[in-house]
């Protein structure tokens, strides 16, 4: 098929893309006006794992994951690309909305004097703090979408019968999830909210058709 034949047969599936904007004007609107937030996110088992700033790495490899996934399978899968918009714009959507009707922060970040090291690892991660309010963490949309990506491309047409590409979506999506609480960027209740709200789609959109 020819390249302007397949070009308009996608063209029609980036009108998703739009999301984008309604998406991060609510964002960084709520991050300006919530201020202080009312619940405090906070397990015990925040405490207990250790702040590594190298994980800032996994953790910004988040933009990598975002932009090769979607743009992958809306050129080689628009049926995947399609799940995969659906699944993690509504809970995106559905985030966004927990974090107007329940303000939520953290506080358990580091400060770099009571890291005490520095490094370009850390360099960055005082870039991010510094942009990044501890609010709006409950659900983690960080989580969220990139379980949505590593189950949209593990099955999808290009991962199919190929067991290593499906694993390597995997860890990195779980690399970027352990990298939300190594940074405490995220409480360990954020992660599994986040992939709750990202599995919900499982039994809906790749439930297995009986034989």
């Amino acid at each position: 098929m020819k390249f302007k034949q397949l070009w308009a047969q996608r063209r029609p599936h980036l009108w998703f893309q739009l999301y984008w904007v309604i998406y991060l004007i609510w964002f960084f609107w709520l991050d300006l006006t919530i201020q202080t937030p009312k619940y405090i996110i906070h397990s015990p088992l925040d405490d207990m794992i250790p702040f590594n700033e190298w994980f800032v790495f996994p953790y910004c490899s988040w933009f990598l994951l975002l932009a090769g996934v979607t743009a992958l399978l809306w050129w080689c899968d628009t049926a995947s690309y399609d799940k995969l918009c659906l699944m993690m714009f509504s809970g995106m959507t559905f985030c966004l909305v927990i974090y107007m009707l329940l303000p939520n922060g953290l506080d358990i970040r580091p400060t770099a004097e009571a890291v005490g090291r520095s490094n370009i690892a850390m360099s960055i991660m005082q870039l991010l703090w510094s942009a990044d309010a501890s609010v709006n963490v409950c659900p983690s949309i960080h989580c969220q979408s990139s379980a949505c990506m590593a189950l949209a491309f593990s099955q999808s047409r290009l991962a199919k019968h190929r067991p290593a590409l499906q694993a390597a979506a995997w860890v990195w999506a779980a690399l970027i999830c352990a990298s939300t609480v190594f940074t405490k960027q995220h409480s360990i209740l954020d992660v599994v909210c986040g992939l709750a709200v990202a599995f919900v789609w499982v039994p809906v959109l790749y439930r297995r058709k009986k034989a």
